[in-house]
């Protein structure tokens, strides 16, 4: 059921930043529609955990809420909605991927923590794909806002790398709500604050929100996006660890660029192909120790759990047999 729902979650977080440049395309606000988004799938699930009696309406009105909202939501996807007018959502989802970077760079300028030597060569072989990413807007005829819309999405993930880095100590402080309670919170507060921007930046039209196009990707993005993806990241933390969930960022941008080309028939390039797989590369080696220290924990705990005797095979090659240990 893990596997099942670990691929679930990768596919649909995969599929939101199509969605979201589909919803654009079709001439709903990105601010407005990215605030409705959130709002509403964070009060329905907040509701649902009230209904449960897991959460109080007093908790929506902590500052801890509303901090939180601003980075994971605000900040994080008003930059990426506006962008997505100008970049593919292949290139977004990928730049999207560079929010471990920035959490790594945070913790050692800012909070002075040691870091890994693997962990900076990853930030530098990922703004190294950021640039092998951005290079072609210099080459063909492209808007000059793609550019800008790259760089947009880079800032909303210093949002978000701050975000989850206070996150950790709400978490903490609030140990004994549910994470689903907490995540629906903030989402409200940064769904709120991203309408209140689009009153003051946007001209809204309802009947934009009429077409088939740009009502299904809001719906879309509501149930299946926010609802369904991050109950679904909630549920393999409880089951596994923080760490395992989170490498969705190794796999949701491959195949949101896929899908950006194969059903949106958007421009890829050989140099696109090559700077994309290097920022993940980069992101995987910001992660190296953390992932390696994972593999060696679950190595730990199946060594506890299984014995084994080397015996010879049917081919005279040496097998390993294990044992189940009666505990």
């Amino acid at each position: 059921m893990v596997i099942v729902n670990y691929v679930l979650m990768c596919f649909i977080f995969g599929t939101t930043f199509l969605a979201i440049k589909i919803g654009v395309d079709a001439g709903l606000p990105p601010l407005f529609s990215a605030g409705l988004r959130f709002f509403l799938a964070g009060l329905l699930l907040f509701s649902f955990i009230a209904w449960k009696d897991k959460a109080t309406i007093r908790f929506l009105f902590r500052k801890e809420m509303f901090l939180t909202g601003v980075g994971l939501t605000f900040g994080t996807f008003a930059t990426l909605y506006w962008a997505e007018q100008y970049v593919t959502s292949g290139i977004a989802a990928v730049l999207s991927a560079t929010g471990p970077m920035m959490i790594m760079m945070i913790q050692s300028f800012v909070l002075k923590q040691k870091a890994a030597g693997s962990s900076f060569i990853g930030c530098i072989i990922g703004v190294v794909g950021v640039m092998l990413l951005i290079l072609p807007s210099f080459s063909i005829e492209i808007s000059p806002f793609w550019m800008i819309g790259c760089i947009a999405i880079i800032v909303g993930e210093i949002f978000y790398a701050s975000g989850t880095l206070y996150s950790k100590h709400v978490i903490q402080k609030f140990q004994s709500t549910s994470p689903i309670a907490l995540n629906a919170a903030q989402m409200m507060h940064g769904g709120i604050l991203l309408i209140v921007l689009s009153l003051c930046t946007e001209k809204i039209q309802l009947d934009a929100f009429l077409s088939y196009a740009s009502l299904g990707s809001l719906l879309y993005l509501i149930v299946f996006g926010s609802m369904v993806g991050h109950s679904l990241y909630y549920w393999l933390v409880s089951r596994t660890n923080p760490i395992f969930p989170s490498t969705w960022l190794y796999i949701s941008p491959i195949i949101a660029v896929i899908l950006g080309v194969v059903v949106y028939d958007e421009y890829f390039s050989w140099m696109t192909g090559i700077g994309a797989l290097t920022i993940i590369a980069g992101t995987v080696l910001v992660n190296y120790e953390t992932i390696r220290g994972l593999l060696k924990g679950k190595l730990t705990n199946f060594h506890s759990i299984f014995s084994f005797t080397l015996m010879k095979g049917s081919g005279g090659n040496l097998v390993m047999k294990a044992k189940k240990v009666k505990r």
